[in-house]
């Protein structure tokens, strides 16, 4: 019974904790600004620069699904085991805290996928506390998945896994996205209805030209419409311009709006127009609304209709060749819904991380079972 408790504690655990860390990997822009909600609410705002925060969004995900996947293979299970105590020692406290003082709306420990609130949050930290304890005192208890001799193949490839999902979510944009703005939402309707009185997390998007709020005019028309989405011009990345231009030239030839949404002060447009010889219309926006669109300083929302059809990284604009420049979006693949779907990008993950590693079990538990046999037959 003992041993039953123990490893349902510890798959609890760790599948708590591949889940947290993975989300947060998958988008560790978006754990940076929870990061830095963190920081503000402990009025140490300002005082960890931008890189820093960012590396530790890095690292506090690769932590936790590192520790999820040891935790649930057995790995160096006292070390393990004693390190995600630690790691419930300290943030259970913190989460009554939070629970208590209000200071932020969720703790983002699963980012946008599983918004909890703060005392919800607190209730999992205790049970997890309790399970990580259990786990802590008798870790023998848990059974092997793999042999210590090829634990050393898990340790490594679910560490370069981790660091290079985050790489990748950095330089393009989170393979899943489970904020409110994914390609696909109709952002019209959704408007709509948080303007109608509904609760929903609309309500703070506005584009404003000037003294004129034309957010209504944006998402009725029935054209498509480029949003160059740049929360905030001083911090934006300038190294595409020419891309960036390329695809404002190509939607005034085809009569397409443009507007470049931020949340910059004047003066900083006015620099950023200097700086780069933007012709393109500036409009206001909530800078954390802009956040929230797309994890990209700049990035390219692609609207049709009301309707996101397409988001861009500044690290991967689309390139339209000369002949494709002379073609509207509607005979362009860009101007449609992406084909991949959800299914298709976790068969991807499966097929890049679940499925070596549920192969090399296997082979493992063959190879002691062969051990084992040979260890029988000599002995008899």
């Amino acid at each position: 019974m003992k041993k039953l408790i123990v490893n349902i504690c510890r798959l609890v655990l760790a599948t708590t904790f591949i889940l947290s860390g993975f989300v947060k990997a998958v988008d560790p822009l978006g754990t940076q600004y929870k990061i830095d909600d963190y920081l503000g609410a402990m009025h140490l705002g300002g005082m960890l620069p931008g890189i820093a925060s960012l590396g530790a969004s890095v690292v506090l995900a690769a932590v936790e699904f590192c520790l999820g996947i040891f935790l649930l293979f057995a790995i160096q299970r006292r070390l393990t085991s004693r390190c995600i105590l630690l790691m419930m020692v300290v943030m259970t406290p913190l989460t009554l805290w939070l629970a208590l003082a209000n200071p932020i709306s969720d703790c983002g420990c699963f980012g946008d996928a599983i918004v909890l609130t703060n005392w919800q949050t607190f209730w999992k930290n205790v049970v997890l506390l309790m399970c990580a304890i259990v786990v802590a005192r008798w870790p023998k208890d848990m059974f092997r998945f793999i042999s210590e001799s090829n634990q050393w193949i898990v340790i490594n490839y679910s560490a370069v896994f981790v660091f290079m999902l985050s790489m990748w979510s950095l330089y393009y944009l989170p393979p899943f996205d489970f904020r409110p703005y994914h390609i696909g939402t109709d952002l019209r309707q959704q408007w709509q209805r948080t303007m109608e009185g509904e609760d929903l997390p609309y309500a703070d998007f506005f584009i404003e030209n000037g003294s004129e709020d034309i957010t209504e005019d944006v998402l009725n028309d029935t054209s498509y419409t480029f949003l160059m989405v740049s929360p905030y011009l001083e911090q934006a990345d300038d190294s595409r311009l020419d891309l960036l231009n390329q695809l404002y030239e190509y939607a005034r030839e085809h009569h397409y709006a443009f507007y470049c949404l931020t949340s910059s002060s004047n003066r900083q447009i006015a620099l950023w127009r200097d700086i780069t010889g933007a012709e393109y219309p500036f409009c206001q926006t909530d800078g954390i609304t802009l956040k929230t669109v797309i994890r990209s300083n700049p990035g390219i929302v692609l609207l049709k209709d009301g309707v996101i059809i397409r988001k861009w990284s500044h690290n991967d604009l689309p390139e339209l060749s000369e002949t494709e420049s002379m073609k509207p979006l509607e005979r362009l693949p860009i101007g449609k819904l992406p084909e991949e779907k959800a299914a298709q990008k976790i068969a991807t993950i499966l097929l890049w991380f679940v499925l070596p590693l549920a192969l090399l079990t296997l082979a493992d538990r063959l190879w002691m079972w062969t051990n084992w046999l040979r260890r029988r037959k000599r002995g008899s």
